[in-house]
């Protein structure tokens, strides 16, 4: 007889006979859950400590440990991812507005950031914690309670404010005051907020962005010198493996002189993933009925990091642009489609919304654009090598359906529509009938909202008059530092 897999073993289900997984053994004597002797921190008597390696849903492999003594009774458990740091960083943003979005579980690893935005409360990089949203807070609750009495002797108006904010996390944890709003930042990208089948774009937001220099020496990634290697030993700023093959004179390592349009440019850049050198390449293409758009594509080498985007150029537009497409048969899934970076997605027939900033910017098809969301969803809703099995029947069973009819959409077997909200007016959907107007597409230009005004940067954008206001407010600066020493030395 075969003996079981260790490997596919090695990681257990959570939930899977968590609760008496320690008394088991495999066909090798090997237990789930291992036992190890660890010092207290706390008596420096001899404690336990069990690490059980494990996967959940909506995420990935984990490392969850749970210390205990014997003598002081003292407890700690905390979580460890136990994949690689991702090729970018994730923010989750949730707006908790009922007593069901408490029980979404959390994974917040040793590097995330977790805020309450309503009160403006941060907890910093630190101990990893497996949790929901009631007992994170919870847990900020009693951390801040320690020290009040020691806090009420010696600095009372501290103990009152903290106070206040005691009180109003423990509404927050009992579900007696909502909505608020939690984010979790996390440039690794190894955190998690338990999505729902229900939630909007207003609601749930989860954002992938690349990490900072800053960052990737925090992680410990990269060399932290600041100095770049030599121009004359890197190779790979030249573009190769491209097929077809270009000809040489089209390659061009520099973009000192004007752009042309379908030369392919070659500069050096430096990867996002591990922070090594790597080369990127960009070209400018001419769409037809639409404007100027350049195509960037980065590619590393050294860890695999591959990214492709779209940048449009021009002028900022006094409206942003909505363009709303009907999917009416196969045909139509082969339209090209460029969204931008700022540009929103939604269709409401297939319950689905795409935030700016989530895809990056994309030129490709409907139906490879579609595509892409259902397969980036899937990988982190399901893991792909459980299926899902270890999520709840009916959460399992409404994610089935919604990539169920996702899959048909993108098979062109029913009928949809899709809306791009850019407030850019930089995404366009290629029209049959162009120049014609085309039946099966509706353009309207819309006012952007304050919010898009502040989340572009055009509302702190002064391009005209800036000098005088400038010189204006350093007379009135200088004047007021004149007023106030006058009035210091008459005192």
């Amino acid at each position: 007889m075969a003996q079981p897999s260790l490997a596919q073993d090695l990681f257990e289900d959570m939930g899977r006979k968590v609760a008496d997984a320690s008394a088991q053994e495999d066909g090798e004597g090997s237990k789930i859950v291992d036992v190890i002797e660890s010092l207290c921190m706390n008596c420096h008597e001899d404690g336990t400590t069990r690490l059980l390696l494990t996967r959940i849903p909506f995420f990935r492999e984990i490392v969850i440990m749970s210390f205990e003594c014997p003598h002081c009774h003292f407890k700690n458990s905390e979580v460890q991812p136990a994949g690689e740091i991702q090729q970018r960083g994730a923010k989750i943003t949730l707006k908790v507005d009922g007593a069901e979005d408490l029980s979404r579980q959390i994974v917040k690893s040793d590097t995330a950031v977790f805020r309450v935005e309503d009160i403006d409360l941060e907890i910093p990089p630190g101990r990893g914690q497996l949790s929901n949203v009631e007992g994170i807070i919870s847990m900020v609750a009693q951390d801040l309670e320690q020290k009040q009495d020691e806090r009420k002797e010696v600095i009372p108006e501290i103990y009152e404010k903290i106070q206040g904010v005691i009180a109003t996390l423990k509404e927050y944890a009992s579900g007696s005051k909502v909505p608020f709003k939690i984010t979790v930042d996390d440039p690794a990208g190894n955190s998690s907020i338990e999505p729902s089948t229900n939630d909007t774009s207003s609601k749930y937001f989860r954002h992938e962005y690349p990490r900072s220099a800053e960052q990737n020496a925090a992680l410990g990634l990269g060399d932290t010198s600041g100095e770049a290697p030599a121009t004359e030993i890197r190779p790979e700023y030249h573009a190769n493996q491209m097929y077809p093959k270009m000809p040489a004179q089209s390659m061009v390592n520099n973009v000192d002189e004007d752009i042309v349009e379908d030369q392919v440019y070659s500069f050096p850049a430096t990867c996002p993933g591990c922070t090594k050198s790597c080369a990127t390449n960009m070209k400018m293409v001419n769409i037809p009925h639409f404007k100027q758009v350049v195509l960037m594509s980065t590619a590393c080498e050294h860890c695999g990091y591959r990214s492709n985007e779209v940048k449009t150029g021009g002028e900022v537009p006094e409206k942003g642009r909505r363009i709303t497409i009907s999917v009416e048969n196969k045909e139509d899934l082969s339209r090209d489609i460029l969204k931008s970076e700022s540009c929103a997605l939604e269709s409401p027939e297939l319950h689905l919304s795409v935030e700016p900033g989530t895809l990056g910017g994309r030129f490709t098809t409907i139906e490879g654009l579609l595509t892409q969301v259902r397969d980036d969803l899937h990988s982190s809703i399901f893991n792909t090598t459980d299926s899902g099995d270890s999520m709840e029947a009916t959460s399992k069973t409404k994610w089935d359906d919604f990539f169920n009819q996702l899959s048909a959409a993108i098979n062109g077997d029913i009928k949809f529509s899709i809306v791009l909200s850019d407030p850019l007016a930089s995404s366009y959907v290629q029209s049959f009938k162009a120049p014609e107007p085309d039946a099966q597409m509706k353009v309207e230009d819309y006012e952007r909202t304050e919010e898009e005004e502040q989340d572009l940067g055009l509302s702190d954008m002064k391009t005209e008059g800036y000098e005088e206001e400038h010189a204006a407010s350093l007379v009135a600066a200088a004047n007021g530092d004149t007023v106030n020493g006058a009035a210091t030395n008459g005192a």
